[in-house]
């Protein structure tokens, strides 16, 4: 590893079983001696609690500890993540198992941090339907509402004879003959969320008491949404994730059949960047990839091999966003069980496999840049859990997807070339020119004053203020609090099918592109002026000062022709790119990766200084110049 350039190795995140093999049982001479020997070679270490694979000792004396479905049946030992949130014994498990592992090794001079856990709610875990979460369910909602009758009056249960008389008579949302009541489901997934963070938190408390100053984390995976990740990143040191661009390539909807065959072997150029940009900013500009994609992995539906030079180019993708370490996954393959398949640095016989090589090249190219600091964009993209729960609970059309929604928001922005901050609704927006918010659906009255007083412009699509925090239509129509900065009413909403669409025209009746699944058939109000219409003459695109909303569900061109007016009344400079090349920036470096399919010219200035690469840039290729 060492020879390699690997610097630093994270161990010991499914381990339970064999540091603590019986209650109260501790054996750390296995553990003493792998710390010993990879601290011995120079290496640094990032240790994981041990608590996404509970030992079955532990499940046979608290079979309660186990998660249930919706349908009432427990999931069974046998893999991992086969624990409830909810479940108090598994908190005291856990509790001493984390107690006991930062007492040991928390001093350690090789250890640089933690890992809390691994991949909170993977496997459709984070939702569960078990006794301990029922009653944790209704504490949750006793301690929201205060009584039942307000809990009755925020849900609207007087709809279809809903009504509660106690706490006690909520149950989880599943199992009904008829839709389901959103703000009940919202609630559970409110519920659930803060879970996960309370389960998280207990963790973080105890290894910042037993391990001072040992930065704490969490890896989490792209494209989750199963709890707020903005939420839990508060508690944390820094954010980290698991980025595997081909696997995630098969489950983006947003991705075209043509895109999902052209970037097979490499990913889509804006995928593995979304998230970077969304984990650098949870972290507060701090952000690591515990889990690097290093070969094809087992568990997509197709496992292709990347293509030659993925490895390296994906590594130095995360960089270019403000990736501190990344580290891969994983050193050997594993020759037995579920993982088998899954490919690492080095083969099952210990021959080093193409990414190892891969792997060993970026380390050499690294000793070569200068430090600097994480990317400063101007840009802010607004992402919101809350509103991928609401817009999924009542969806009021198959064709409406808000991840889809901003995935094509943010590649349009990237397509210009521009960095660009992922953000949460309640983050500043102090040097940000332009916030671009693709949908949020409930907008509170705190976020447009800090909206309105930073100066920034700003962009919103369509369902911007359609709800309440409790799932309601807002009194006086959508958009809310959104009209004080352009004054207008949602009248309706229009979904339609898939392959229906409404013609766009501007103000001379010329066609400029179409848009499908979703309008808003709004009213301009005051001096808020249309720019471009449907056809049947309900607005499309509305601006009142530096403010704009777009109404529907437009289409990429469209989208960003539109997008491209806004940056530019900004003031932020672009530089557009085609095909499959995109551009970052850290401090005096100027980043390109091509994805391809064919050759790419850098655009650097006359004089620029190469470090990396050079100005034509093959496929699978990066480039840095000064």
């Amino acid at each position: 590893m060492s020879e390699l350039g690997i610097r630093v190795v994270r161990i010991a995140e499914f381990a339970w079983s064999r540091m603590e093999p019986a209650a109260g049982r501790f054996d750390w001479a296995w553990l003493d001696e792998a710390i010993a020997v990879l601290a011995g070679a120079g290496l640094k270490l990032v240790l994981g609690t041990p608590t996404a694979a509970p030992p079955h000792w532990l499940i046979a004396q608290h079979p309660e500890i186990l998660p249930w479905d919706a349908h009432g049946r427990p999931k069974t030992f046998g893999s991992r993540r086969h624990y409830s949130f909810s479940s108090e014994p598994f908190y005291e498990a856990s509790r001493r198992i984390v107690s006991a592992l930062a007492r040991r090794y928390g001093a350690h001079d090789a250890l640089i941090a933690w890992q809390i856990d691994n991949e909170y709610g993977c496997h459709d875990t984070a939702l569960s339907y078990d006794p301990a979460a029922l009653r944790g369910f209704r504490a949750w909602l006793a301690h929201r509402y205060g009584t039942v009758h307000a809990l009755n009056d925020a849900w609207g249960t007087v709809f279809w004879s809903a009504e509660y008389a106690t706490f006690d008579d909520v149950g989880f949302p599943v199992g009904m003959p008829a839709q389901i009541n959103p703000i009940h489901a919202l609630d559970f997934r409110r519920f659930t969320s803060d879970e996960v963070c309370r389960y998280n938190r207990m963790q973080v408390d105890i290894l910042r008491e037993l391990s001072p100053g040992k930065p704490v984390f969490t890896n989490f995976m792209s494209q989750f949404t199963e709890f707020d990740h903005h939420t839990l990143a508060r508690d944390v040191d820094l954010a980290a994730w698991d980025s595997y661009p081909l696997g995630a390539l098969e489950r983006q909807p947003a991705v075209s059949d043509a895109d999902r065959r052209r970037y097979m072997r490499t990913g889509h150029p804006d995928l593995a960047a979304f998230t970077h940009d969304l984990m650098r900013n949870l972290g507060r500009g701090r952000f690591w990839v515990m889990e690097q994609q290093a070969g094809p992995v087992n568990w997509a539906y197709n496992n292709p091999v990347p293509a030659a030079g993925m490895v390296r180019t994906w590594t130095w993708e995360a960089f270019a966003h403000g990736a501190e370490v990344v580290s891969y996954f994983r050193w050997r393959q594993v020759p037995y069980a579920q993982e088998q398949m899954h490919s690492g640095l080095l083969a099952p016989d210990d021959r080093i496999e193409p990414g190892g090589i891969e792997a060993g090249r970026v380390a050499r190219e690294l000793a070569s840049l200068p430090d600097v600091p994480p990317p400063a964009a101007r840009v802010a993209l607004v992402f919101d859990y809350e509103t991928k729960w609401m817009t999924d609970l009542q969806r009021h059309g198959a064709g409406f997807d808000y991840m889809s929604l901003c995935f094509r928001w943010y590649g349009a922005l990237r397509r210009l070339g521009l960095d660009v901050d992922i953000i949460g609704p309640g983050h500043s927006f102090d040097g940000h020119a332009l916030v671009v918010v693709p949908s949020l659906t409930s907008v509170d009255a705190g976020f447009v004053a800090q909206l309105e007083a930073s100066g920034a412009h700003a962009v919103f699509g369509p369902r911007c203020g359609s709800k309440t925090r409790e799932f309601a239509i807002p009194p006086g129509l959508p958009p809310a609090e959104l009209a004080r900065l352009v004054p207008m009413r949602t009248l309706r909403v229009d979904s339609t099918p898939p392959d229906h669409v409404e013609d766009v025209v501007d103000a001379s009746g010329n066609k400029v592109g179409v848009c499908r699944h979703w309008r808003d058939i709004v009213e301009p109000l005051a001096e808020t002026k249309v720019v471009c219409r449907f056809t049947d003459g309900a607005p499309v695109l509305l601006e009142h000062g530096r403010f704009r909303v777009i109404a529907g569900d437009v289409e990429d061109t469209l989208l960003a022709a539109w997008l491209r007016a806004a940056v530019d009344a900004a003031g932020i400079p672009v530089t557009p790119v085609t095909d499959g090349l995109r551009l970052s920036s850290r401090g005096p470096l100027r980043f390109a990766i091509n994805y391809g399919p064919g050759r790419a010219t850098v655009p650097a200035p006359a004089g620029a200084r190469f470090l990396i690469g050079g100005p034509v840039l093959e496929p699978c290729d990066v480039a840095a110049w000064q």
